[in-house]
């Protein structure tokens, strides 16, 4: 349920939050404008939905703020014919955002209690183009690779090659990386290698499960 206030305070996360920080991608800022982030949040935060914060979620996780999300979102290129894969849904609110922008969307989540929350909160607003399942993100979704995009929503200390090798040769792939002081970087192959470029110094909840 959506009320005329919730729709207000989302065009106005939109027009005040985002594009003035340099958000300019039409379908991005469409997508943030449609997905209700207070679906995704605890109900006694949902008055704090649509501030450009994080909000706990539980299991000491958290929602990312607005702009941390239009921004990977953003630089990830995405196109509506893309197969995109989500490490750590958490909430489910970045999925939703990926599920109006793409074809397909496979995302894992290592905490079950969360995993079935989002599925629930996922089914019940109407978004079909997700698969989701439980599961270490490290070692990505090898079955339904490649991939256009990779999205990681959680900080590694480093970077999972496994799922560098699941993105498609000149998909981008969007990741914060680091313990303590993590930099939010896109990583994209090409026949001459790897290639990385930094966007800007961030703070995620650290990466769950192992690099093998």
């Amino acid at each position: 349920m959506t009320t005329t206030k919730q729709q207000t305070q989302r065009l106005r996360m939109v027009e005040q939050q985002l594009r003035p920080r340099g958000i300019r991608n039409a379908r991005v800022l469409r997508a943030m404008g449609d997905v209700p982030r207070h679906c995704f949040v605890p109900e006694a935060l949902q008055a704090e939905a649509y501030e450009d914060t994080p909000l706990p979620i539980g299991a000491q996780q958290t929602i990312s703020q607005p702009y941390i999300v239009a921004r990977m979102t953003e630089a990830a290129h995405l196109t509506p014919q893309d197969k995109v894969l989500e490490i750590g849904t958490g909430s489910g609110y970045q999925t939703a955002v990926l599920s109006n922008l793409v074809q397909e969307v496979y995302s894992i989540e290592i905490i079950p209690d969360l995993a079935q929350r989002a599925q629930r909160t996922l089914e019940a607003l109407g978004y079909r183009n997700v698969q989701l399942r439980v599961g270490d993100g490290h070692q990505g979704w090898p079955e339904a690779a490649p991939f256009d995009a990779i999205l990681v929503t959680s900080a590694p200390p480093e970077l999972p090659i496994a799922l560098l090798e699941q993105l498609k040769p000149n998909g981008r792939m969007v990741i914060p990386i680091g313990l303590e002081r993590q930099d939010l970087r896109v990583y994209w192959r090409s026949p001459e290698g790897i290639h990385h470029t930094s966007l800007l110094p961030v703070q995620f909840v650290p990466m769950k499960g192992q690099i093998r």
